[in-house]
């Protein structure tokens, strides 16, 4: 018997597996904490033998080089793969024995990367698992445009072929388990689900249901803006990452807190919105450690830049420091638990802003008040409709555009809360008046607000 353990990594919208059988098994596509993998394994009883990356990732930091190091394990990278580290080639067709009865096949699937591997875990000869990585996901793939421009077009029509293939040589029973697709901005478009077969995205993929012109013209149509720190995901992994270092940072006090913040560095809060708009240290910035914290922080932070993170507790810098890890932000410069009032030097006040629904701003622009609107959602979702008069500017534009903002007190809202609490601190530490539309925004409309589209 064969087994498959997911490993989700919700920050990231990525997943891992670790398969095999009684004695062994392989990880695919490993996160940078390889502490958790090695756990599964234990718990599992089997000896990790292979190590398998399904391509060089360009949305984290990979951890199967250290995993491989560490277990002893074979490293399978693709052959057309340019590494700077020892490795085990694998081309299409190659197989490896993973455990009695249990081999794992490579099948060249093309398109999100040029390079990119699929696995295939075969039982007795039959097909039981497909490990997609950013090939076929769940009702899309991964996009074509993280390489090279020029490629794009070319990588996707690669897609399109490469999710036939798989189609054509597995069985409809066989579960499709990929790494991108469940929020990582490696997907074309987002999963809806969590599980399929090959059979079900036979029916629903657009890969494997439109003709190629047209899955091409669609998909690149509707490929969104890239996270800027992907650009040094992909040299990171190829070049061989390092270890991981995940041992606490040093504790920062109220001075050193202001000192860095003079020092023009990022100083993180980690706690709730709500929290934070009631009280934080002027000049920082809060990305909930509850939120997509690894995203959009490594989306927004100039990269290099020192981060000194706030927290309730010492256990929540421990998971935020794993999760910036996996981005490649590797050791924050200091840190600070506890009650806000700590984090600031005698004579100080913390600063606040206030939270409001869109019944508020609808009874401000109601009352005549001129107020700025600021919509941080992507372009996509702006385009299904948008407050009448507002102004736009995607999240991960605002810290470059704070000087585009009109003047007068920033309203300010996404399509939830979380990334307008993002916005609304960077305001703040601007010297912005601002307030924080924590709503959906499907309570817009219902407010009474207008609303525009196109």
């Amino acid at each position: 018997m064969f087994f498959v353990d997911t490993l989700e990594f919700e920050g990231l919208g990525n997943r891992s597996y670790l398969a095999g059988g009684a004695a062994a098994a392989v990880v695919v596509d490993p996160p940078r904490d390889i502490d958790q993998v090695i756990a599964a394994a234990a718990r599992r009883g089997v000896r990790i033998a292979y190590v398998a990356e399904t391509h060089v990732h360009n949305d984290y930091v990979t951890g199967g080089l250290e995993l491989a190091r560490v277990t002893g394990a074979s490293y399978l990278v693709p052959a057309a793969a340019h590494v700077s580290f020892a490795r085990t080639p694998i081309a299409d067709g190659d197989t490896v024995n993973v455990d009695e009865h249990l081999v794992l096949r490579a099948i060249a699937t093309p398109g999100h990367t040029p390079h990119h591997t699929s696995y295939v875990l075969e039982e007795d000869g039959r097909g039981v698992a497909a490990f997609t990585g950013g090939s076929l996901l769940i009702g899309s793939v991964g996009r074509p445009d993280l390489v090279e421009p020029r490629l794009t077009e070319q990588l996707a029509r690669a897609q399109h072929a490469s999710a036939h293939r798989l189609a054509a040589e597995l069985d409809d029973e066989v579960p499709v388990l990929p790494t991108h697709g469940f929020g990582s901005f490696c997907s074309s478009s987002q999963a809806e689900g969590d599980a399929t077969t090959i059979g079900k995205e036979r029916e629903t993929n657009d890969a494997l249901t439109l003709d190629v012109d047209t899955f091409v013209s669609q998909m690149l149509a509707g490929l969104e803006d890239v996270p800027a720190y992907y650009a040094h995901m992909g040299p990171a992994n190829t070049a061989g990452p390092a270890p991981v270092d995940l041992t606490p940072p040093r504790r920062a006090d109220a001075e050193e807190i202001a000192s860095r913040l003079a020092a023009g560095e990022w100083v993180v809060d980690l706690r709730s919105r709500m929290a934070f708009a009631e009280g934080h240290v002027a000049g920082s910035f809060n990305f909930e450690g509850e939120g997509k914290l690894a995203t959009y922080l490594a989306w927004l932070i100039p990269w290099g830049k020192p981060v000194t993170l706030l927290a309730d507790t010492p256990e929540q810098i421990a998971d935020a420091q794993r999760e910036l890890a996996r981005v490649g932000i590797d050791r924050p410069a200091a840190a600070a638990t506890g009650d806000p009032a700590g984090w600031i030097r005698s004579g100080e006040q913390l600063a606040s802003f206030p939270r409001a629904r869109f019944a508020d701003l609808a009874d401000v622009r109601q009352g005549g008040d001129e107020v700025v609107v600021l919509d941080v959602r992507r372009d996509s979702e702006r385009e299904g409709g948008y407050i009448d008069g507002s102004v736009h500017i995607p999240i991960h534009e605002l810290h470059g555009r704070i000087g585009d903002v009109p003047d007068g007190t920033v309203w300010v809202h996404c399509a939830g809360g979380m990334r307008a609490a993002i916005a609304a601190s960077l305001l703040d530490a601007a010297g912005r008046d601002v307030v924080a539309v924590d709503d959906g925004f499907d309570a817009a409309a219902d407010a009474g607000l207008s609303l525009a589209s196109g």
